[in-house]
C-alpha cells in the first residue's frame, strides 16, 4: 500500500517529542505529526493530547523524497465546510467624512493637498522649535 498525499489512514503513536508525535502507519512506515497539526487550538504540551500507543486517524500532508512523511490529525477530522455567502454589493454609496463637515460641498484634490501641506508644515515647524530648544541647537537663546 503506497502512501498518497491527501489520504486518511489509521496509525499508532509510537513516540512523542516536544515538537510532535511519531505515528506508525499501516504499511510499516513512520510519519510525523507536528505539534501545530495535533489540534485546532494552541497545543502547549503535546502530552495533554496524545500518549504512546494511541490509535489516531491522520491525513497525509506531504511525502518527501528522502522518505519523511508529514501528517495531520486536525485535518483528518471530518468537519462540515462553512457555507460561503455570495458577495453582495451594498446599494448605499460611500460617503466621505470630510464632505459632512463642509455642508456636503465636495473638496477638490487641490484643496485637500493644500490643507495637508499646511498641516504638515505647521507640525514640522512646531517639532523643530521644540527639539532645538531642548538640545541647545542653532538659534536657541542662552542666558
Amino acid at each position: 500500500m503506497s502512501i498518497e498525499v491527501g489520504s486518511k489512514l489509521q496509525g499508532k503513536v509510537t513516540g512523542i517529542t516536544k515538537f510532535g508525535a511519531f505515528v506508525a502507519l499501516p504499511d510499516g512506515s513512520t510519519g510525523l505529526v507536528h505539534i501545530s497539526e495535533v489540534a485546532d487550538n494552541y497545543v502547549k504540551d503535546i502530552n495533554d493530547h496524545l500518549k504512546v500507543g494511541d490509535q489516531v486517524e491522520v491525513k497525509v500532508l506531504n511525502v518527501e523524497n528522502d522518505g519523511k512523511i508529514g501528517l495531520s490529525i486536525k485535518k483528518a477530522k471530518d468537519r462540515p465546510e462553512p457555507e460561503k455567502k455570495p458577495y453582495s454589493h451594498s446599494p448605499r454609496p460611500r460617503q466621505n467624512r470630510s464632505n459632512d463637515r463642509n455642508n456636503n460641498k465636495p473638496e477638490t484634490f487641490e484643496s485637500k493637498m493644500a490643507k495637508f501641506l499646511k498641516d504638515s508644515e505647521d507640525r514640522l515647524s512646531s517639532l523643530k522649535r521644540n527639539t532645538e530648544s531642548k538640545r541647545g541647537g542653532r538659534g536657541a537663546r542662552r542666558g
